[in-house]
């Protein structure tokens, strides 16, 4: 009995984040016998609320690594100021070989996203986004780029506070 009550918080935390797996890679080293694999996972996770992380995970198979991703991903986890269903003023955000532009949009817009950034914007809880990426469109220096972006993000009244003005 006292089994199934230490199971039921790890399954309600499951329930309420959003898991989406980026990318899987496999690694192959040729040795005697023949060639050894290794896979690599790449998760999001949010809550789905202005909660996002990511995480990378390496292991023998796949299941491991995207373990591993997951629970670094739960670790890495930012919050993102939103105003409604969208990011308050446009970002951009830079990791490597790709930069990332994210656009604040009008309600019923959707998220207009290649797949690594969309992924992104969804764990997140982000509907209404415009986003341009440029340079290497890998999906791992994507999702760091807009991870970068999203951390720049301030609300309207911390940039009041902090310019000592009110902006209409």
């Amino acid at each position: 009995m006292a089994k199934t009550k230490s199971r039921e918080p790890r399954e309600k935390q499951r329930g309420e984040l959003n898991e989406s797996i980026v990318k899987i890679k496999r690694c192959s080293a040729v040795v005697k016998g023949g060639r050894r694999f290794s896979f690599a996972a790449m998760i999001v996770v949010g809550d789905g609320k202005g909660k996002v992380g990511w995480g990378y995970g390496k292991a023998n198979e796949v299941p491991p690594s995207v373990e591993k991703a997951r629970k670094e991903g739960m670790r890495s986890m930012i919050t993102v100021p939103m105003e409604g269903s969208t990011i308050p003023h446009v970002v951009k955000g830079r990791f490597g070989g790709s930069e990332v532009i994210l656009v604040p949009a009008s309600e019923g817009t959707g998220v207009i996203a290649g797949s690594a950034v969309r992924a992104v914007c969804e764990a997140a809880g982000i509907h209404n986004i415009l986003t341009k990426s440029f340079g290497s469109n890998n999906p791992i220096p994507l999702v760091k780029a807009t991870m970068a972006a999203l951390q720049e993000l301030r609300p309207k009244s911390e940039i009041e506070r902090l310019r000592g003005v009110t902006l209409s």
